[in-house]
């Protein structure tokens, strides 16, 4: 049985995704900054989008640039703290609101140590989509990864990911050999684990058509019990409606929902008989004048986690709220 090959760049596409491989400050800059530096001789726009402490290494790098003030600097921990919001609430924010025709410029970090075991297969399927997000754009993405901190899963899989990678110290980028992202797709869309359906501090039920407003007011009302409070409540509510709304119209017309608190996060799932056909689902920009679909996106907008897991037997959508 012969065996197919890994999936590799088209060498004309315009969409550029590299990784960057560093083991400690001066690789990181000596990566990062020159390609910051590119982009403002160029006159193109450039967006910085990697986690705090970074964030302050470039900064301070390009204090002494006269148009250091043109980049744009994102906190990744907070606007990419949920994985699923980084496409559409970060890199085609940016993106989409440049002129046409000119090339786009963006650091991006999505992994770095410190992510949880249940946060890091949304960060590998974040990357997996991005070369899907972007195909056929003006836009180059630079994503470093840490050498030293990093486990070798992660490494593995940024390999995996982005069909362009610079090994720790080089100048230049090469093409990777094991460029596979439907693999990572594949490997990461796994059963999570099963959600408690009874004890204390449990909310579990089923729902339909008729019994929306029911599950909404519950789970606000199991929500408040649990601790969240203000804003988180209400994103609550909505996260709520949102699926159980989409599993009626989308998902057979019934489903599940599972509400608890877990470590320092109330967590809300729901199960039904639909399955996801589309990868993008959630992380995919709303168009101004689309008429639904966007519920998926507006859950990944508010929360601080979404994992999923769709196959023939249904779709799992769990989320994830800090108390």
């Amino acid at each position: 049985m012969s065996v197919p090959e890994p999936a590799r760049p088209p060498t004309a596409e315009p969409f550029v995704h590299r990784a960057l491989f560093y083991g400690d400050a001066r690789q990181y800059l000596a990566g990062t900054v020159p390609f910051v530096r590119a982009a403002l001789t160029a006159g193109e726009p450039v967006a910085v989008a990697v986690p705090g402490e970074n964030l302050r290494l470039i900064r301070d790098a390009l204090d002494a640039d006269a148009d250091a003030d043109a980049v744009r600097f994102l906190d990744l921990r907070e606007a990419g703290r949920n994985p699923g919001r980084i496409i559409p609430g970060v890199l085609r924010a940016f993106a989409d609101t440049q002129p046409a025709g000119r090339r786009v410029h963006i650091i991006g970090e999505p992994v770095w140590a410190g992510r949880t075991a249940a946060e890091y297969p949304a960060c590998a399927q974040h990357e997996a989509l991005v070369n899907t997000a972007f195909q056929g754009r003006r836009v180059t993405i630079l994503c470093p990864y840490d050498t030293a901190r990093l486990d070798a899963r992660a490494l593995a899989d940024a390999h995996a990911t982005h069909p362009l990678v610079i090994p720790p110290g080089a100048t230049t980028h090469r093409p990777s050999e094991t460029y596979d992202p439907e693999d990572v797709l594949a490997r990461c869309n796994q059963p999570l684990p099963p959600a408690p359906d009874t004890g204390p501090g449990v909310l579990a039920l089923a729902f339909d058509d008729g019994s929306l407003s029911a599950a909404r007011r519950l789970a606000t009302e199991h929500g408040a019990r649990l601790g969240l409070a203000g804003l988180r409540l209400e994103d609550l509510t909505l996260i709520t409606a949102e699926l159980t709304t989409n599993s009626v119209l989308h998902g057979g017309g019934t489903g599940t929902l599972t509400v608890w608190a877990e470590g320092g996060h109330v967590l809300c799932q729901v199960r039904d008989k639909g399955r996801l056909t589309d990868p993008l689902a959630g992380r995919r920009p709303a168009a101004r004048d689309q008429r639904g679909g966007r519920g998926l996106l507006l859950v990944n907008l508010v929360a601080d986690l979404v994992r999923m897991h769709t196959g023939q037997d249904g779709t799992t959508i769990r989320s994830y709220l800090a108390r």
